[in-house]
């Protein structure tokens, strides 16, 4: 049997995937929790061999996550399984160590068999995506650029973002303008929303 762990933050899809996961004559849902920062204790109890992670999540990404579980689960083979497409998404997830990326619209045979490849060390990766990843090149931000970016979500002010993330006010407003530049916006709300649609965040 394939032992799946599976995380997502929305409980009717994630009963809904384990059950139809579950209805495979060669698979077995161990562990399922609906948030980021479950993964990882999730994995050490139930030792599954392949994890299954949404990348929003409560708590941290299903891409963090995936990092996380190569530290502490090395074994485990993680499966990114999103409805958003992005191919900065992808490019993040398998730098992070996952061994596939495949959108939530597909059907739940192609799930199972992605399931099974993994196990087998196989790559798995929906071909549109991987088409588009490969022409949209990797991320112009900077971790830096990245992370300011992160900490202006919710509107906070430059003097927030230099609290929380240790730096100069004149520093976070260098690094918000080359973000705003790199994604060709004109303020640092357009440049989240912008770097968000492309995946680099």
């Amino acid at each position: 049997m394939i032992r799946v762990l599976l995380a997502e933050d929305q409980g009717m899809m994630r009963s809904a995937l384990a059950l139809l996961l579950g209805m495979e004559a060669d698979i077995e849902v161990v562990a399922q929790v609906g948030a980021g920062d479950k993964i990882v204790d999730a994995a050490l109890n139930s030792r599954p061999d392949v994890a299954l992670l949404d990348i929003e999540l409560p708590g941290i990404s299903g891409i963090d996550a995936a990092a996380a579980l190569r530290e502490e689960c090395p074994e485990c083979r993680v499966l990114i399984l999103t409805t958003f497409g992005r191919p900065g998404y992808l490019r993040r997830a398998m730098e992070a160590g996952a061994v596939g990326f495949l959108v939530k619209d597909g059907p739940v045979e192609d799930l199972a068999e992605a399931v099974r490849q993994a196990l087998r060390g196989e790559t798995v990766i929906d071909p549109v995506l991987a088409a588009a990843a490969l022409s949209a090149g990797p991320s112009p931000l900077t971790t830096r650029e990245a992370d300011v970016l992160r900490a202006s979500v919710d509107g906070a002010t430059v003097a927030d973002i230099a609290s929380k993330l240790h730096l100069s006010e004149s520093t976070v407003r260098n690094y918000l303008s080359g973000a705003i530049g790199k994604t060709g916006t004109r303020n640092r709300m357009e440049a989240v929303r912008e770097a968000r649609q492309r995946g680099w965040l």
